[in-house]
């Protein structure tokens, strides 16, 4: 297994262009890192026991101990293998920080799902 397994949706070209950038940052320095399109295969959620419609909605980022992030959690886990993002990973997730990350993403996560269902992206 990869040291992390990104499951991510495509169809949302919002996640599609931010998944593309952070793959190439992280490909380019050599991550260990899995990309798990799940509009591209479905069934993929069910390696990490997820609802389609969550993947849809949050990045999910499984780890080399089987441990699973989600949403703002997700993005700061991929930050803290990207040289260059350590710094704002360990920052979104700081005491203070996280409770602010976590509703930032999910209303923005929100209202992208929606926009995205309103275009017929699912």
């Amino acid at each position: 297994m990869a040291k992390l397994e990104i499951f991510y949706n495509s169809a949302c070209p919002v996640c599609a262009a931010g998944i593309r950038d952070q793959r190439d940052r992280m490909t380019e320095q050599g991550a260990d890192a899995a990309w798990k399109d799940v509009a591209m295969d479905n069934n993929l959620v069910c390696e990490i026991g997820a609802d389609l419609d969550k993947v849809r909605h949050s990045l999910h980022v499984r780890d080399e101990a089987g441990t699973v992030y989600v949403g703002a959690d997700a993005i700061a886990r991929l930050m803290l293998e990207t040289r260059g993002q350590k710094w704002l990973g360990r920052f979104m997730m700081s005491r203070p920080m996280r409770p602010f990350s976590r509703w930032f993403y999910d209303r923005f996560a929100d209202r992208l799902y929606a926009w995205n269902r309103k275009h017929g992206r699912w």
